[in-house]
């Protein structure tokens, strides 16, 4: 009986890894349906989301506030380690592109992560040992959180996943997860207009276009002034997420450590500036 060549081998091999890498969007769509399904379901067993959510965190934020805890803490996010690389989309202050519909295969295949840190610690936050291929910003948004209500791009980790799901077209996805706190919704009915916007666009130029439309377009009622316009947003302080399951406890301490925070987190966040105005600048 002869060998077969070392070639056959690695050309199987490589065979085999092309098949399993993703997941088809008929596949994708199935699964999300079983898991709207069982979330409907209360006696069901717990929600398997069809796509992998994770989140690195920094611990800066306070555990019981901090709405991407909750999320680990009830099975629909996995936390990584630093230099624990994530193959799927990430929110990041180091991506130069934004978040698009041209992204759903890459968040239905391969997930989405998010950095779960302060604003006010930005500079000493190691964001070179969480990466990955395909790091992204959010364009603007309106935070629905009770800290940060009606603030430009001071989103939570959930704020963060529901936007990234709504742009590239699995709202569902955003409404269960935002279904978990009581404050959820707003976020939605808060941004509905420019999230179609955005979900509508065909390239990252259309969405410039769409945001910078939307800010300057006047309305009747600007309930977070002229501040500047930050891309990326992160939890801030986690202080700025109140847990649903602690709503009643916590009411209290939002404004004192919203106040006590806010200049230092302004101030740090202008490092993350719009990557738009800065490349027109030039």
């Amino acid at each position: 009986m002869g060998r077969k060549k070392q070639g056959q081998f690695e050309s199987k091999g490589k065979e085999k890894r092309h098949k399993m890498k993703g997941k088809s969007m008929e596949q994708f769509t199935e699964e999300m349906q079983c898991a709207l399904e069982g979330e409907a379901d209360t006696e069901a067993a717990p929600v398997k989301l069809p796509c992998p959510l994770a989140m690195w965190d920094l611990g800066h934020c306070d555990p019981k506030r901090c709405t991407g805890r909750k999320l680990v803490r009830k099975g629909l996010v996995r936390g990584l380690r630093l230099n624990q690389r994530f193959s799927g989309l990430i929110l990041s202050p180091m991506g130069t592109k934004y978040v698009t519909p041209a992204d759903r295969t890459i968040v239905a295949q391969n997930g989405l992560a998010v950095i779960d840190c302060s604003w006010a610690k930005l500079e000493e936050t190691p964001f070179s040992k969480m990466v990955g291929s395909h790091p992204r910003l959010l364009p603007y948004l309106v935070a629905a959180n009770p800290v940060n209500y009606g603030k430009p791009c001071k989103l939570s980790c959930v704020e963060a996943f529901a936007a990234t799901f709504c742009i590239v077209g699995f709202q569902e996805l955003a409404v269960l997860l935002l279904n978990k706190f009581k404050w959820g919704a707003g976020f939605l009915e808060l941004n509905k207009v420019i999230l179609a916007r955005y979900a509508a666009c065909s390239s990252e130029e259309e969405m410039l276009s769409a945001e910078k439309e939307y800010i300057a377009a006047p309305r009747e009622e600007e309930p977070f002034g002229n501040r500047r316009i930050l891309t990326y947003t992160k939890e801030e302080d986690s202080s700025e997420e109140e847990d649903a399951d602690d709503d009643d406890d916590d009411d209290d301490g939002d404004g004192v450590e919203e106040d006590k925070e806010d200049d230092d987190d302004d101030d740090k966040g202008e490092i993350i500036k719009n990557k738009a105005e800065d490349g027109e600048d030039k």
